[in-house]
Parts: C-alpha cells; sequence; structure tokens
C-alpha cells in the first residue's frame, strides 16, 4: 500500500507506549499549517452519483479499507467521503521547516507489521483485576497503571481486559496461566508455522516503532492520492435511508451544494457518538448503544527544551535517549506520558535541541477542556522538571497544544456487548450491507485500524459478491 512512502518508513527503538489519539481537535495553535495532499472533483449542485461502497470517513480506517477493496478485492467503483478539509482523521502532522521542527499532534508512531506495512466466561474482567490477580499489586501500580494511563488515557479500573488487551487475556485462557499460555502459543505457532512474507516488504528487528521520514500524515496522504477524485474532502454526511431498490442512499452538503449518493454498500468508519447520531433515523437499538461509548479528552502539547537543559543522570553518553516515559499518578503529576520524539526520529528538531511530545487530561484528568493553552503547556512544564527537566532551565518553546475532547475510545467493560448490540440491531433491521468500522471496532492502535479494515474490506467484498447473485 502506497509503495513509494513505505520505502521512507524508519524504525525506532522498541517501547511499549505509542501515541494513541482521536476524536475532533477543539483548540489549535494557528502558526503551522498541517501537511494535506488529496485532491477531489467538485460535484454540481443537487447531483445524484452512485458507488458500489461508500466508505464514510477518510481516516486511516476509511482510506485503508477503500485501499483494500481496491487493490485487494477489485472493488473500484468506490467513494470514501470526508466531512474535514483534509484526509487522515485525527494523524496530525505538523511541520515548521524554516525552524527544523516537525512534530505530531495525534498518533505519534506505529509498531510495523505486514498489514501496515502493506497497508472469560462469567463476569467480565477489568484490567487492573486481571493485573492484579495475576502478577500482583506492584506489577499493576508500578507498570500497567502507567501504561494504561499514558497509553490509553484511561482508567484500569475501568478498561476491559479482553477488549483492550485481547492478547494476553487469550494466553490465560488457552494455557491457565499467562505463562502457560505463553508456551502453549509458542508450541502452536511452532506447529502451524506463518505462510511466507511478502519478500518485498521491509523486515523490522525485534519489537520497533516506526513514522514516516515527513511523519504520519504521509501515510493516508498517499493513499487518498492514489485514490484521487474517488476522496471527497469537505462532504458532510447528514442523511442515510435505505433505497427502495436496495442499497442506501446518502445525503451530503458540500462545498458545491447538496448531493446524494445511491451505495450497495456502507462502512462507517467515523466515531461512534457521529454514527449514532446518522444512523437514529433506521435504528433507534443501534444509535443507543453506539452512544454508550466513552472517548475522554486529551492534550497533545509540544515542547522543546534546549539540550542542556535535560538532567544530567537522564543522559546516555550525552544523549537523551529511548521513546519516552509514562507516569503513574501515584508521583503527582497530571502529564500522562511524554514522548522523546527528536530521540525517535530523525530531523524531528534542529540541532541542540529536543523535541519533547506530552499527553495530558484522560479519563481521570476531563478540566483540561476548560484549561487554556498557557495552562497546559505550564502543567507540562512543571512535570518535566520533576523528574527530567533542570528546575532552572529556561522556559520551553511551546511548539503546539492541540486538545482533542473525545479522544480514544474506552475499551471499558462491557464494551464487546455493547458492539455486538449495535451490529445485532442493524442486521435485525434489516439493514444488509451497512457496516460498522474504525478504532472502536478494530481498536486505538494505528496498526489495529489498519488491520480491522482488511477486515471490513472482506466484509464488504463477500457481501457483493451475494449481491450480484441476488
Amino acid at each position: 500500500m502506497a509503495g513509494a512512502t513505505m520505502a521512507t518508513a524508519t524504525v525506532a527503538a522498541a517501547s511499549p507506549l505509542r501515541g494513541r489519539v482521536t476524536g475532533r481537535p477543539h483548540r489549535v495553535r494557528p502558526r503551522c499549517a498541517t501537511a494535506s495532499s488529496a485532491t477531489e472533483t467538485p460535484a454540481a449542485p443537487g447531483v445524484r452519483l452512485s458507488a458500489e461502497c461508500v466508505i464514510v470517513g477518510a481516516g486511516i480506517s476509511g482510506l485503508c479499507t477503500a485501499q483494500a477493496l481496491a487493490t485487494r478485492y477489485g472493488v473500484s467503483d468506490l467513494l470514501v467521503t470526508e466531512a474535514r478539509d483534509r484526509p487522515g482523521g485525527n494523524i496530525t502532522t505538523v511541520e515548521r521547516p524554516d525552524e527544523g521542527y516537525l512534530w505530531e499532534e495525534g498518533p505519534n508512531s506505529f509498531q510495523p507489521s505486514d498489514p501496515v506495512l502493506t497497508m472469560a466466561q462469567g463476569r467480565e474482567e477489568s484490567v487492573e483485576e486481571f493485573v492484579r490477580r495475576n502478577l500482583g499489586a506492584e506489577v499493576f501500580e508500578r507498570l500497567i497503571e502507567p501504561f494504561c494511563s499514558g497509553v490509553y488515557a484511561g482508567d484500569p479500573s475501568k478498561l476491559s481486559m479482553k477488549a483492550a488487551f485481547g492478547k494476553v487475556w487469550r494466553l490465560e485462557e488457552i494455557g491457565g496461566s499467562i505463562i502457560g499460555g505463553t508456551i502453549k502459543a509458542i508450541q502452536d505457532k511452532g506447529k502451524n508455522p506463518k505462510p511466507p512474507r511478502d519478500p518485498r516488504l521491509p523486515a523490522p528487528k525485534g519489537q520497533t516503532v516506526a513514522s514516516f521520514r515527513k511523519g504520519l500524515a504521509m501515510l493516508p496522504n498517499a493513499i487518498a492520492s492514489r485514490l484521487g477524485s474517488k476522496v471527497k474532502l469537505s462532504w458532510k454526511l447528514t442523511s442515510i435511508t435505505k433505497a427502495d431498490n436496495q442499497g442506501y442512499v446518502l445525503g451530503y452538503e458540500t462545498p458545491e451544494g447538496l448531493v446524494s449518493v445511491q451505495a450497495k454498500s456502507v462502512i462507517m468508519t467515523i466515531p461512534s457518538y457521529v454514527a449514532s447520531d446518522i444512523l437514529r433515523p433506521l435504528s433507534i437499538d443501534a444509535a443507543d448503544a453506539l452512544s454508550k461509548f466513552y472517548y475522554p479528552p486529551v492534550a497533545a502539547v509540544t515542547v522543546s527544551y534546549p539540550k542542556e537543559a535535560i538532567r544530567k543522570e537522564c543522559l546516555i553518553d550525552g544523549e537523551l535517549q529511548g521513546f519516552g516515559q509514562l507516569h503513574p499518578r501515584s508521583q503527582g503529576v497530571e502529564t500522562l506520558g511524554t514522548i522523546y520524539s527528536s530521540s525517535l526520529f530523525p530531523n524531528r528538531a534542529p540541532a541542540g535541541r529536543v523535541l519533547l511530545l506530552n499527553y495530558i487530561g484522560g479519563s481521570t484528568n476531563t478540566g483540561i477542556v476548560s484549561k487554556t493553552e498557557s495552562d497546559l503547556v505550564g502543567a507540562v512544564d512543571r512535570d518535566l522538571r520533576k523528574m527530567l527537566i533542570n528546575p532552572r532551565a529556561a522556559d520551553p518553546l511551546a511548539l503546539g497544544v492541540r486538545v482533542w475532547p473525545q479522544a480514544i475510545p474506552q475499551f471499558l467493560i462491557g464494551h464487546l456487548d455493547r458492539l455486538a448490540a449495535a451490529k445485532s440491531a442493524l442486521g435485525q433491521g434489516g439493514y444488509d450491507g451497512l457496516f460498522l468500522g474504525g478504532n472502536y471496532v478494530a481498536g486505538v492502535a494505528l496498526g489495529r485500524c489498519i488491520e480491522g479494515a482488511y477486515e471490513s474490506a472482506s466484509q464488504v467484498s463477500d457481501f457483493l459478491t451475494k449481491y450480484a447473485y441476488k
């Protein structure tokens, strides 16, 4: 997928911390332009279009679904519609080329995998309960709690272990314990080796994180550019109705006026709360289930310090090394985690400067939405001076502050049941060919969004094949 772009991937050392932020931005510094590359063909006012499939949302889930449909399943009669004026959803790469800075204000990186490089019975258990039961209180308090806060911006006492960390949860299921399950998984892997991978794909070493030379926005921009006029920007979906002759009619407000599109199939990759409003006239039960997913606020605060501002004890061979740090709530800090952006990837900051991406907010600190930009920078700076920055250092250069009022969907206890209820309501209502996708369905990590896109594309392809024989 987007082969020319993929060749520019930059790989860094491993760490469990990955920036994952979704939702619609609340406050943005206007000083920097956001990268965008897709173009679209204007539609005439009142025009009626048709397509085999309409993908609602041009975030990474929607774009990768379209890419998979076009390249893997031969579905070329499709449209991707996006309410914003750029592709990529919450992937937000910002650059100040004249000053040598490039940073992310949404997701920060991804773990390379072939999909990316190709493009308990009984009561449900929380993450906290699972970890305390299997690994003890100290492991939870010192490792897992800051990990959940920094990565999910969530409360581990409410996060569903099965929904949020399904791979680890399944280890206990198959082996009776985490260790037993790990041993069995290794044994099973030896008995059932994976098919040979495409030799054209890069071969990352170990558990790595990656980005692109000009930031994550290169991937959605490359896909959108390849899809060309099939990507419609600034198209706001206002309605969806069942067509008389099967399929659906979607109504849009566009810069050129009202447009309607008749489609055999539809994939909604927009946030669940947006999908809830759109689908309510079709299915109250599906809309109610979708409205119950929780998205706490998160702010991405990007700051830069001179290298000499870093505490000496935090340097290795005179350099700030590693991925970043996660902050336990017990340490009395607001910041969820800090990513060493200039250490992870080259050309993110000018010589002699360090670039730090900080996440603040989450389900236990929702008050950030009422704070000013300077308040958030001040909170991050105070926290950094407690552990990383010399207390006597000069004030940081604040590059960007972006508040996402509804950021990461929380995979809380009952998440899978709510998702199943929404899908069931659509099925029982006779809305075949109407699919749900996106991060609240597949998972919040960028890699899981892409894997979920392949799964959605497969479902649509199967449906269209059956549709053709009706």
